[in-house]
């Protein structure tokens, strides 16, 4: 395959690069590379050489990749020395676009990574979710809802793609704000291998049973603050009756101290 590249340094053309003088991209958002898909791309490169170009841009120390990183990790488990690419003349911040633009574009990335990409892309850009949806072809509402998904921690974030849940599962847990309620229905959903619908009515479920806990708070809030009344009316009562009563109040660790005083002499017999 060597024959069908040039080997001089043309930005721009295809070219003969070393393996070893490339770098990742820092923007790169891919992070799961199936490695079984590897051992098959690397076999194919073994046997038919890259037939599509990598893309990079130069550096001081060599070459910056911008697209084509299955290629080259594939090429890197192949044993390749060089590998052809396409020398762009572009800045680190160019660079790094290309690089996330090209994975969502291909749909590469799994629900988190897309969701990191766009929250980067919009941060290189320099726009609003409005701006970068319209750059990108799609509706804003469909770009607030993939960045919602990176309030999911990363824990929780591992369990879904683990397990081979949904954007749709992922999005349903959001309605759950409390984070250790969350990772337990998540951890629940996936022990009981729940479909979204089945989730969200876990999650309705869940929070119809903590605003009547709440409720029931406020009710003995309530009940308390009748008993105070109560005796304080009490101690109104006698004195309008003439008997010198007194009442002092304390609030300490915790709790609410009432001592009631009431002279001797005007005990009933």
């Amino acid at each position: 395959m060597a024959g069908f590249f040039a080997k001089e340094k043309v930005v721009n053309k295809v070219v003969l690069i070393p393996v070893d003088k490339i770098t990742p991209n820092p923007a790169q958002p891919r992070q799961d590379f199936d490695r079984k898909d590897l051992a098959e791309l690397a076999e194919s490169i073994r046997e038919n050489g890259v037939l599509q170009p990598i893309t990079v841009r130069r550096t001081q120390t060599g070459y910056e990749l911008i697209s084509g990183e299955r290629r080259l990790r594939a090429s890197q488990i192949a044993e390749k020395t060089q590998i052809p690419a396409v020398i762009l003349d572009s800045t680190s911040r160019e660079s790094a676009i290309f690089a996330i633009l090209e994975n969502i574009q291909r749909k590469d990335l799994n629900i988190f990574e897309e969701a990191k990409a766009l929250q980067l892309l919009i941060h290189e850009w320099g726009v609003t979710q409005e701006e970068a949806a319209k750059k990108l072809g799609k509706a804003q509402s469909t770009i607030a809802n993939k960045l919602r998904l990176l309030i999911l921690t990363a824990e929780e974030q591992r369990i879904i793609l683990d397990n081979g849940l949904t954007e749709r599962h992922a999005r349903a847990l959001l309605a759950c704000q409390d984070p250790g309620k969350r990772i337990e229905i998540l951890r629940q959903a996936v022990a009981q291998k729940m479909n979204v619908a089945q989730l969200e009515e876990c999650i309705a479920k869940s929070s119809t049973q903590k605003n009547e806990a709440c409720k029931k708070r406020i009710m003995i809030v309530k009940d308390v603050r009748i008993f105070l009344n109560t005796i304080n009316k009490a101690i109104d009562t006698m004195k309008n009756a003439g008997i010198p009563a007194e009442a002092v109040k304390k609030e300490e660790d915790g709790c609410i101290e009432y001592l009631v005083r009431i002279p001797v002499e005007h005990r009933q017999a």
